[in-house]
């Protein structure tokens, strides 16, 4: 076998006939971090630095690690030089799924197949380049050529969506949709969380708020995005806090945070957990499905957050959070009706995201115990790898169901790793199920009708792409 080549991750006769069926289907990506500003303008990319690593921490993380320094990541140096730096060290990655996925992104978009060192770092640099410069690598032209059918990019609710507007008057409402994601709403324990209210206000034309003018604010928000499709709420948080609250404990907290008086973290915690209900019952009105990205630690190491800002790649994840209370009260609270008693009560659409592997048994657990409408995500971060897929499907088919898998998303923030994001995952699934064959645990047949729910169908239908 050699590197990256048609048995990539596919370890027997089966899994390579399974992915030689699902390998061409459609993406339908519920989860990313795209710029709809970039899809819009349809520029081409300048060179391969901006294209591949100018928005992912995952390499400037991996960068520092072997010693480069922050010039050549996120500093002044000119993009040439950048590119240069990571070729240099880049051999050292051999292990860390980056080294796949980038030279994967080589392969398939720009049809470079030299491996990236100290020696071909030029070469590849100048390729990519003219490459990059063609009518079909443009950002539609590159999300047209991966497939993609439908894909959905994360805002905050003040968001105008004026790009999407102009991908929208182009292609539709369902093609690239905006994710309502209200975090710097939530997050009331922020020193700017008084000055994103101001702005809110700013949005909805009226100011001040009270607690449930905040709340009706957001709500006119969440109506505008659904106007442009959006199908999705997304919620990132340390803790999947969905306590029961009474509202009149709420208001009190709000009014004294709104006027720069001393909160505390318990009352913050009572806020947040409001909230989310009333998110919650905002996404069960229109029919769609809360995403909750659950366990990072954001910003551990403050030097990043201090010099370069968030999301830089200072996050960590802590085995130790605790889920399983303040999520079941928000689970519990929208299956108070009775499917079964009440077939017209189509109750609140999940999805379970996990960061820290150590979550996964619990997180399986619970999706087991909520049914049809509980569902796990993806793989997430620091288990987005071959490794953490595999261990993640297996577990899911021996304690929940493959067949109630949410699907892959790319949680990505660069166009040209779709593709290959969504192909390691294709392998890594098919190599599953292709195993279980081979062990006479499943007939093939039903390991084909299943690797193509999980890849296209299920999540079309759960999310209702």
């Amino acid at each position: 076998m050699g590197f990256l080549d048609e048995n990539y991750l596919l370890t027997n006769d089966t899994a390579k006939r399974l992915f030689n069926i699902i390998k061409s289907l459609p993406i339908v990506d519920a989860h990313n971090h795209s710029d709809a500003h970039e899809i819009a303008e349809n520029e081409n990319y300048t060179d391969i630095w901006q294209a591949e690593v100018a928005t992912d921490h995952y390499i400037w993380e991996l960068m520092r690690k072997r010693g480069v320094s922050e010039t050549f990541i996120t500093g002044t140096a000119t993009n040439e030089e950048k590119w240069m730096k990571l070729a240099e060290i880049f051999e050292d990655l051999v292990g860390n799924p980056v080294y796949e996925w980038v030279h994967l992104d080589l392969r398939q978009r720009l049809g470079i197949t030299e491996l990236i060192s100290k020696t071909t770092a030029q070469s590849i640099w100048n390729q990519a380049i003219h490459i990059l410069q063609q009518e079909n690598k443009r950002p539609q032209q590159i999300l047209k050529e991966m497939s993609v059918e439908s894909m959905c990019t994360t805002n905050d609710p003040i968001d105008l969506l004026a790009d999407h507007k102009k991908l929208m008057d182009i292609y539709g409402k369902g093609y690239i949709r905006p994710t309502w994601r209200p975090d710097n709403a939530m997050n009331i324990f922020r020193p700017t969380w008084v000055e994103y209210v101001e702005k809110l206000g700013q949005r909805v034309e009226k100011y001040p708020l009270t607690l449930d003018d905040f709340i009706e604010a957001l709500r006119t928000t969440h109506d505008y995005f659904a106007e442009f499709g959006c199908i999705t709420s997304d919620h990132g948080m340390l803790i999947p806090l969905g306590f029961e609250v009474n509202k009149e404990d709420v208001e009190d907290i709000y009014e004294r945070r709104i006027n720069d008086e001393e909160t505390t973290e318990e009352e913050h915690m009572l806020f947040m957990s409001y909230m989310l209900h009333e998110f919650a019952q905002m996404d069960v009105e229109k029919g769609w499905v809360m995403q909750l990205h659950i366990g990072a630690v954001r910003d551990a190491r403050e030097s990043l957050l201090t010099i370069i800002g968030p999301d830089s790649g200072g996050d960590i994840s802590n085995h130790t959070v605790e889920i399983v209370d303040s999520l079941l009260d928000l689970l519990n609270s929208y299956d108070e009706k009775n499917p079964i008693l009440d077939p017209k009560y189509r109750g609140l659409k999940v999805v379970l995201y996990c960061l820290d592997p150590s979550h996964q048994p619990t997180l399986a657990t619970i999706t087991r115990a909520f049914g049809k409408n509980v569902n796990l995500g993806a793989a997430w971060w620091f288990n987005d790898t071959p490794i953490g897929m595999k261990r993640q499907l297996e577990y899911i088919s021996s304690v929940d169901l493959l067949m109630n898998y949410a699907g892959m998303v790319t949680d990505s923030r660069k166009l040209l790793s779709y593709g290959s994001r969504t192909e390691m995952f294709r392998r890594v699934l098919a190599d599953v199920l292709g195993s279980m064959v081979e062990k006479g645990q499943i007939p093939e047949e039903l390991a084909i009708k299943t690797a193509k729910h999980v890849c296209y169908d299920g999540p079309k239908h759960f999310f209702g792409f």
